[in-house]
Formats: C-alpha cells, sequence, structure tokens
C-alpha cells in the first residue's frame, strides 16, 4: 500500500513540474523570417531567435509568421490573409523597415483611436486588435527594433542603407522604438526594448566596415563612427562585413549567431514565467 502511495505521490509531483506547452507565434519582418532561412545569410548564421528560445524552453511550440522586408503597415494590410492562428503567446518585432521606408510614426491617438493604417501607431492597433480577437487571454510580447549600422545585403550589395545613426525622413528610429514602449506601456504587455538594450548599442553592431581609403585606395577596417563618411561602391567594391567584421550584426543590421542568443535570452527570462 506504501508503494503505491509512492508511485502516485512521485507521478502527481511529475505532472505538477511539467510545463503545460505553449503556442507561439512570432511576428516580424526579415529577422524573424530568417529562422527558416538561414542559408540567405551566407551561413553566417545557424540559428534564429525561436530556435533558440525553444532550445531553452522545448514546452514551447513556435509559428514563424516573419515577413521578409515588411513594415508594420504591411502586416496591418495583410492582418486577415496569413493565417495568424491562436496561440498562448504572441510576439510583435517590427519598426525597423517603417523607418527606413519613410512611414510616419504617428501620435499616440492614432492607436489609441483606431484611426487606421496611415502611420506605425495605427499600424499596430490594427495588429494588436486580431491578436486579442483570437485569444483574448494571449500574452503579448512587442519588441522594439535594433538600432543599426550601415546595412549592406550580402547576397546583393546594391541593397544598402544607412544606420540609425542619423535620421530617414525626418524621423530618427528612436521614435518608433518609443512608439512601441508607448504602445506596452499603455496595454500592459512586456516589451523587449532592444533599441536601449546594453551591449546592442552602434558600437557593438559589427567591430569594422572594411573599405577603401580614399586617399590610399587600400582597404582599411573602420569601426563605427569612423566608417560613416567613407564612401562604399557596391558595383566595385569588396563586401565590407567580411566573417572577422561581425559581431552583434553579420550586416550592419540582422543579428549574428551573437545578436540571435542575446534576443532569445531577453525571450526566455520572460516566457519561461508562463
Amino acid at each position: 500500500m506504501k508503494k503505491i502511495f509512492l508511485l502516485v505521490a512521485v507521478g502527481l509531483t511529475a505532472y505538477a513540474f511539467t510545463p503545460k506547452k505553449i503556442t507561439w507565434v512570432a511576428i516580424g519582418d526579415s529577422i524573424t523570417y530568417l529562422n527558416e532561412h538561414t542559408d540567405e545569410t551566407g551561413n553566417r548564421v545557424t540559428k534564429g531567435y525561436m530556435t533558440r528560445v525553444t532550445e531553452k524552453l522545448p514546452y514551447v511550440h513556435y509559428i514563424n509568421q516573419g515577413h521578409n522586408g515588411w513594415t508594420s503597415g504591411g502586416i496591418a494590410k495583410e492582418i486577415e490573409n496569413l493565417g495568424i492562428v491562436k496561440a498562448d503567446v504572441y510576439s510583435v518585432f517590427l519598426g525597423t523597415n517603417d523607418w527606413w521606408q519613410g512611414r510616419p510614426v504617428g501620435v499616440f491617438d492614432d492607436y489609441k483611436n483606431n484611426t487606421g493604417n496611415n502611420t506605425v501607431y495605427g499600424s499596430f492597433r490594427i495588429i494588436i486588435n486580431k491578436l486579442v480577437s483570437l485569444n483574448k487571454e494571449a500574452k503579448i510580447i512587442l519588441i522594439t527594433p535594433m538600432q543599426r549600422v550601415d546595412f549592406v545585403y550580402i547576397n546583393d550589395m546594391k541593397n544598402n542603407a544607412w544606420g540609425s545613426y542619423k535620421e530617414k525622413d525626418g524621423q530618427s528610429l528612436a521614435a518608433f522604438a518609443t512608439a512601441i514602449k508607448t504602445i506596452a506601456a499603455y496595454e500592459h504587455f512586456k516589451v523587449i526594448d532592444l533599441y536601449n538594450q546594453k551591449g546592442m548599442g552602434l558600437q557593438q553592431l559589427v567591430k569594422y566596415k572594411r573599405l577603401k581609403d580614399p586617399q590610399t585606395g587600400n582597404y582599411k577596417n573602420y569601426p563605427y563612427p569612423s566608417f560613416i563618411n567613407i564612401p562604399f561602391n557596391p558595383s566595385t567594391d569588396e563586401y565590407p562585413y567580411p566573417p572577422e567584421a561581425m559581431d552583434v550584426t553579420f550586416d550592419g543590421l540582422h543579428p549574428s549567431n551573437k545578436g540571435f542568443e542575446m534576443i532569445a535570452d531577453l525571450l526566455v527570462k520572460i516566457m519561461k514565467k508562463y
């Protein structure tokens, strides 16, 4: 009798400490998309942030809703056509493409009053309304865009962009991060502020940018910020971020393995409590 009681007690204890399975839908842009497309990084990335989270929290099952190059406006416009399913946790990691494409960040009243898909605040209202309609009990995590230095696409150097050290169309990337934090505070959502995250500042994104010295024509490694005004010709120059230049990103914008691990650790810290 004692043996049976002990077995039942052990079984109940094991059941009590078995985490329930969690479904997580990760909504985002190329940084999220790359989790399933590491070959598009020149094989410099081996695992994205979602894979890394589920390795540490095996009871979490993720669904990748990352859309390469999309803005929050694009997600909001297609929100009913993306096949987003009911889940226990949603994360929304957008904003960097909105900034570069010159979408207006708008004002908080655009979010509160659901004014439509004309500003980032309005786009987030549409996205969050959809998530709440799928599961009003779901946990929602908002992630601000990371800072960025000069992006050069590893598979097409003509696709390049300057970093967040200066404005684009009169807007700072910081304003987009602030908008996302404002929404999170209003809704009492968890927020991961990558824009201000220690260790992810402009100085840590790459070790250097390899460019031709304008005086000598010889290649030289320029750390941030000394490379800002050094010209880069995508038609004739070598790729400016050799593997040795990688730090938190591998191309000035997209996280490296190191960067993805940092993002995953921040998500795990929140999600392990669910």
